[in-house]
């Protein structure tokens, strides 16, 4: 049995898309655990770049199998959008294998959570408007449509016509908005059935057969630690478990067969959306930090927040997580500073704090405890073994293995496959 599960850290972006397509060089099966097409990876390989919503990193291997899991709200039309532009470059996509339990975004999920949130005001969330809150919500209301809906005609128009009443009710009483159409979202929905039901099956015995018999298998997340719907800085988070436990209940497979957890960790901080960001960066170290590292968002082009890394988050998410090693990344994006800070503690009140505080106030009000680091001023992007980084590089890296209690298992200095230190030899052991 060999599996690893790759989560992100802080609250996404951290480049968890480079981790997982390095490490699916090595896997047979690469599976993606919960959320949607709001969250997007892109992988760079050989000068390429490909964007990637849905689809598992996985993809651009071969004869790997890539399997989107229950754990995920699947967009038809989005998932079928990548996968024809994946042709259209030449990536075969044969190996696409869609979890029958997994529930469906519907068009009224996208509408509503546009102006759901708009409604909001100054306490709006920040989301993508891509319908995944809503999606999950019908989810736990009980009332959501899964793909072995979509697969049966019958059941499906039965329970669109019923979500339809509903939903419409909703639009035009609560946002005075006009009703959506039964006939055309059957129509366009049915059209979409017929495209993905090659692809559809029972994934959770599909994967625990796999690994009874020994494949590789790589538990991919989308979003991150601060973003999980219990354990980040909510409500300004996602609706769905980024963190390891969320492998369990997204995928059908049971905790003790995960053999190992891999935290990326990128080497600054980003976030995008409201809510509290201790590290964050207003003036021109923010400013620096985007344009260094092009920190505007995949699917959205939004500008990201920027700020120091801050090491109580890392330390938190090894936590939850149970994170056996550490894959950093882009730390060449700090070549250039003269000076780099690591936030390593939170004092409230003058006191300092033992753990991540679950209040937004005092999260909001915390003064971070910063470590001056001098910068390296040196290009790290050529650099393939850990001994010849700088020596202010591994002490800031070492640093942060110090205070997060986590090791290093991998240094990422740029975006390709190449440009990638190993140190732990043992992923897939």
């Amino acid at each position: 049995m060999s599996t690893v599960v790759i989560t992100g850290t802080q609250w996404g972006d951290e480049g968890k898309g480079k981790i997982v397509d390095y490490l699916a060089q090595q896997a047979e099966t690469v599976v993606r655990f919960q959320g949607g097409s709001n969250a997007g990876h892109t992988v760079a390989v050989h000068g390429e770049e490909y964007k990637l919503r849905l689809l598992p990193s996985g993809i651009l291997y071969k004869g790997t199998h890539n399997i989107i899991a229950n754990g995920v709200v699947v967009d038809p039309e989005v998932m079928l959008q990548e996968m024809d532009a994946m042709e259209k470059r030449g990536i075969d996509v044969s190996g696409i294998r869609l979890s029958d339990r997994a529930h469906v975004v519907m068009p009224y999920h996208r509408l509503m959570d546009g102006i759901g949130d708009e409604a909001r005001g100054k306490e709006k969330i920040g989301t993508t408007k891509r319908g995944i809150g809503p999606c999950y919500m019908d989810r736990d209301d009980r009332i959501g449509i899964r793909v072995c809906d979509l697969m049966d005609k019958e059941e499906f128009a039965r329970k669109l016509k019923a979500n339809l009443a509903r939903k419409n009710q909703e639009l035009q009483a609560i946002y005075h908005h006009e009703p959506l159409e039964y006939e055309d979202v059957l129509e366009e929905y049915l059209g979409y059935a017929e495209r993905i039901r090659p692809y559809v099956c029972d994934t959770i015995t599909l994967l625990n057969e796999e690994i009874a018999s020994g494949r590789r298998i790589l538990f991919e997340g989308a979003q991150a630690t601060m973003l999980d719907i219990d354990y980040g800085t909510y409500p300004y988070v996602t609706a769905s478990h980024p963190v390891s436990g969320g492998v369990a209940v997204g995928t059908g497979v049971a905790p003790k067969k995960i053999d190992k957890v891999v935290g990326v960790v990128k080497a600054y901080c980003t976030r995008v959306g409201e809510g509290p960001f201790p590290t964050e960066q207003l003036g021109a170290v923010g400013d620096k930090i985007r344009e260094a590292g092009h920190e505007y968002g995949t699917v959205t082009g939004r500008p990201r927040r920027t700020g120091w890394l801050d090491a109580c988050v890392v330390r938190y998410a090894g936590l939850l997580s149970g994170i056996d090693y550490m894959a950093i990344t882009r730390l060449d994006i700090l070549d250039d500073f003269d000076e780099i800070k690591m936030c390593t503690g939170y004092r409230y009140k003058g006191e300092l704090l033992p753990g991540m505080p679950a209040s937004l106030k005092v999260l909001a009000e915390v003064e971070p405890v910063y470590e001056t680091f001098p910068g390296w001023k040196t290009d790290t992007s050529c650099i393939r073994d850990y001994d010849a980084l700088p020596e202010q590089a591994k002490k800031y890296l070492e640093r942060l293995a110090e205070t997060t209690h986590i090791a290093i298992g991998i240094v990422s200095v740029g975006p390709n496959r190449d440009q990638t230190i190993i140190l732990a030899k043992d992923m897939f052991a």
